[in-house]
């Protein structure tokens, strides 16, 4: 090959991706430093070589068979490949491989060009696997949802469906007997009727507060966290030991609502997940930072066997909390309990004038 090397070897390095010169028997002529780098080689025990002799058997075996496949063809091949570095991590490579004519025409050997594209390969993994986390989390919210309104349904066709039916043929029993017909009878009925209309607006009351608290929004976070502990207390007998904030402060309703469902979940996952029988809620407002912790001393996370549905209700906490601004941390091994910490930014008092 008529080839000025010093002008290659000019060229080539200045090229910060691994750059070759081979012959058509797939010798290297010429390579440049990143090239060298990457094999941990001298340029002494490559040129002149073939891939078989400068790299392991495996991978010179293949890059003789792609060298063969452009010299026959005379056309490039573009393609990504991956092996092995010198510290046993897995790099992936955009590698180009072009023939080389000489003045007649024919192949007289080939250039080729690999560039290492591992973080860019890594991105796109994460990428992919963090859309394929978010259509999972989309669909478990959408179950959540469904599951929501299927108890809903259910709480207001048996408790307040049956209630106003009740109340309805109470009315029509007094519009049929007057009191005057019997005072005693009647009186008796005007009780029952009162007290289904108290039970209705305790139900009324109760499906609303676990559709959103009101105190959340009259007494503040720290109150409704404490109604909300009181409330696991009483159904699941979990014990739940608080350190809020002693002076209420108001954090806006989209922080406040943010807080309140991650504490919600993380106790419902120390409950039904962990199986935990006592969990330590500490909330702590400093320097326009608000900071939450959950700890229990339930069975823990195991990553291989933790349900689906509790990864994703972690994943949801996680997302909360990033839409608020903060950022939201899992510290959990089999056996060993959960702790679930988050950082919520927050406006700080209003100064009185």
């Amino acid at each position: 090959m008529n080839i000025d090397e010093g002008l290659q070897r000019t060229i080539l390095n200045n090229i910060p991706d691994q750059a070759w010169l081979k012959d058509r028997h797939s010798r290297y002529i010429l390579v440049n430093d990143a090239f060298m780098a990457a094999c941990g080689r001298p340029e002494h025990e490559i040129l002149g070589r073939t891939p078989d002799q400068v790299w392991s058997t495996e991978w010179g075996k293949v890059y003789l068979r792609t060298d063969e496949a452009v010299v026959s063809s005379g056309v490039q091949s573009h393609y990504e490949e991956s092996r092995r570095g010198a510290d046993g991590t897995l790099r992936w490579f955009d590698t180009i491989k072009t023939p080389i004519r000489g003045a007649d025409g024919t192949v007289v050997g080939t250039v080729g060009i690999s560039r290492d594209i591992s973080d860019r390969r890594r991105v796109q993994e994460e990428l992919l696997a963090s859309r394929a986390q978010l259509r999972e989390l989309s669909a478990y919210l959408q179950s959540v949802r469904e599951a929501e309104r299927t108890r809903i349904s259910r709480e207001l066709h048996d408790e307040l469906g049956q209630s106003l039916t009740a109340l309805r043929l109470g009315l029509n029993f007094l519009e049929m007997h007057p009191p005057t017909a019997s005072e005693t009878t009647w009186r008796e009925h005007v009780r029952r009727l009162k007290d289904i209309a108290d039970s209705t607006v305790d139900a009324v009351q109760r499906i609303a507060a676990d559709l959103r608290p009101p105190m959340l929004d009259e007494l503040g976070l720290a109150a409704a966290i404490e109604w909300l502990a009181e409330s696991f207390a009483e159904r699941s007998g979990l014990q739940c030991k608080l350190q809020l904030p002693a002076r209420s402060r108001d954090f806006g309703a989209e922080v406040s609502t943010g807080v309140f469902r991650i504490v919600q979940e993380a106790l419902t996952n120390a409950c039904r997940h962990g199986h935990a029988t006592e969990v330590q809620v500490t909330l702590a407002e400093s320097a326009g930072l608000l900071t939450l912790a959950i700890t229990d001393n339930g069975c823990g996370i195991d990553a291989r066997e933790g349900s689906r549905r509790r990864s994703l209700g972690l994943l949801g906490m996680r997302e909360r909390a990033l839409m608020l601004g903060g950022r939201l941390t899992v510290f959990s091994e089999a056996g060993s309990g959960t702790r679930v910490e988050a950082e919520i930014p927050v406006a700080g008092d209003d100064k009185e004038d």
